[in-house]
């Protein structure tokens, strides 16, 4: 138990010192700093369930797990909740869940800890997104929206089990083991279906669908695999057409992370080796190449500006910055390549890690501290 104590506060120290000094006084490109707002531990703010109380929270509160830890945190630094996990957890911005492996009953709680919607005999596994609760069947080939009463309000059987899972502007985006996409409207009637093929495996392994719902992106396929854009056109809303393909080498056999950012100019993506960015308006993509894998990613990248954290080991962390310029263009500007594009990187130990942002605040966290900055121009 001491030992285990005294590896807690390595870690703490570590990452206040790395993190908190280096980072923070470190001036980078375009005047841009990341400047200390607080510090937070989660053992000193642990809270027992039920013991939630209402009152006045700054801004926007931000949903994070880390280690055997959950809850929310608002822009002061002040927890609405965290405590210990007990079973599967599910964090939406406004809403969260415990379940078990069952699933027999589920509550959906406020970032108060008050049930909003109680889902009797799920039979399934709760998805939240955007502000919208869904039921993922046990077998994972039907999607069942749950309304505030908790009853269900549509069922689609899909061909195949899914693989992700994206929601915007009424619209529900799937991919499935099978190689396909569909979308759903706001009743759960399919208005787009599409099989991306040309991968020795088919398959979908990340989708996103951008905040009005007017493109998707896609990763598709094993050996090769690939990048898609599609775009709507037309009158109709289930018309997309591809305007953009890449094949991005072998690739993962697992989900990849892939998301629209800084206002939806952009779309980035995990592929071997860093990360891929497709800027909108340039039809163009870049590579940005990483060491170790992405850990937790920014899914915001707002005033061109983008942050992840990569893991080269069950210990070791680095938090990437990354700035993407106003005219859309790396130097050099005829490569694909754009190591240039890395204004920051810092290194800590932890096994667990976090990552979030809400508009200038960032937070990160590692061991059982929670670190802000804000992100401001000087």
């Amino acid at each position: 138990m001491a030992q285990k104590g005294k590896k807690s506060r390595i870690v703490v120290v570590f990452l206040i010192f790395v993190i908190y000094f280096l980072i923070a006084a470190r001036p980078v490109p375009r005047e841009t700093i990341l400047a200390p707002k607080w510090i937070s531990s989660l053992e000193s703010g642990f809270q027992e369930e039920g013991s939630v109380e209402k009152g006045s929270f700054s801004g926007q509160l931000l949903p994070f797990t880390l280690g055997s830890r959950f809850g929310y945190v608002d822009e002061s630094g002040k927890f609405a909740i965290n405590r210990i996990r007990r079973n599967d957890i599910y964090l939406s911005r406004n809403m969260f869940t415990e379940y078990t492996a069952e699933g027999a009953n589920i509550e959906i709680k406020n970032v108060f800890e008050e049930t909003i919607i109680n889902i009797e005999n799920a039979n399934g596994y709760p998805v939240l997104l955007d502000d919208r609760v869904f039921i993922l069947g046990s077998e994972q080939n039907t999607l069942s929206e749950i309304g505030k009463g908790g009853n269900v309000l549509w069922t689609y059987e899909f061909g195949a089990p899914l693989t992700c899972i994206d929601v915007a502007a009424g619209l529900v985006l799937t991919g499935s083991i099978d190689g396909a996409i569909e979308i759903l409207n706001s009743s759960g009637e399919r208005l787009y279906y599409f099989e991306p093929g040309g991968s020795r495996y088919a398959v979908i392994l990340g989708c996103a669908l951008s905040s009005n719902g007017s493109r998707i992106g896609v990763i598709s396929g094993v050996d090769q695999q690939r990048f898609l854009l599609l775009e709507r056109y037309g009158s109709s809303d289930g018309e997309y057409m591809v305007v953009y393909n890449e094949f991005i080498g072998t690739g993962f056999r697992r989900p990849v992370r892939i998301s629209f950012i800084d206002e939806d100019r952009r779309l980035v993506f995990e592929r071997a080796g860093g990360i891929g960015c497709y800027r909108i308006r340039a039809r163009r993509a870049i590579f940005i190449p990483l060491d170790g894998e992405i850990a937790a990613i920014d899914d915001s990248g707002g005033n061109g500006v983008f942050f992840l954290v990569t893991s080269s080991s069950p210990q070791r962390k680095d938090l990437v910055g990354i700035r993407f310029p106003k005219d859309g263009v790396f130097s050099p500007s005829k490569t694909a390549s754009a190591p240039d594009a890395i204004f920051l990187k810092a290194s800590f130990k932890s096994d667990d890690v976090y990552f979030g942002r809400t508009g200038s605040m960032l937070v990160a966290g590692g061991g059982a501290v929670l670190l802000s900055f804000n992100l401001e121009e000087k």
